[in-house]
């Protein structure tokens, strides 16, 4: 296995059939698909699913916290300890409220903005300086819909018509962002 570059990809979500198909477990179901499309499978314990694997110049670790939103950190720190991996090389795949159904961005640090799994890798790792691929969920319509309840509802039938496509585009963004980090390992390889 390549010893090189170390990145970790990290899906947010909570464990169990009850949450699998809602807003709040869209990062589950993106980093289950970039590992499908990768010809992975990640492997489960009680605290965390995981696996690593070789991707052109780097070793990917994939992991899905089995702990709850809120208790997303303590995988996140483990796996980033163990492998002694900067915050910078690490990717967090998380459900955005402030942007709308479908739109996609990445970014490099930032607080939480009141994310829980987001406030608690924070909190673990000691750092806001990792990457975020922020997939938009919505806001409730209704004033009196608690956010709560509609990040832990499922997606509307029109939704689901188009999620297969987005969810496409974001492992686009996640094999962009590989090979930028890739780019810039060399070139720092280069200077050394």
């Amino acid at each position: 296995m390549n010893t090189g570059l170390k990145l970790l990809i990290v899906g947010l979500g909570n464990p169990g059939s009850k949450y699998e198909s809602t807003r709040h477990n869209i990062g589950f179901q993106i980093l289950d698909q970039f590992a499908k499309s990768n010809g992975q499978t990640l492997q489960e314990d009680k605290k965390q699913a995981q696996t690593k694997f070789s991707f052109e110049e780097s070793t990917l670790h994939l992991l899905k916290p089995l702990e709850y939103m809120n208790l997303s950190g303590g995988a996140v720190s483990r796996v980033k300890n163990l492998y002694k991996l900067d915050p910078e090389n690490i990717l967090i795949l998380h459900d955005e409220i402030d942007f709308p159904f479908g739109k996609i961005k990445r970014k490099l640090g930032g607080g939480h903005a009141g994310h829980n799994g987001l406030r608690d890798i924070i909190d673990r790792i000691g750092s806001k300086n990792f990457y975020r691929l922020r997939f938009g969920v919505g806001k409730p319509s209704h004033p009196d819909f608690e956010v709560a309840d509609y990040v832990l509802s499922g997606f509307f039938n029109e939704e689901k018509q188009v999620l297969p496509n987005l969810i496409r585009d974001s492992i686009a963004v996640i094999e962009y962002w590989i090979r930028e980090k890739i780019a810039e390992w060399k070139k720092s390889e280069t200077i050394q």
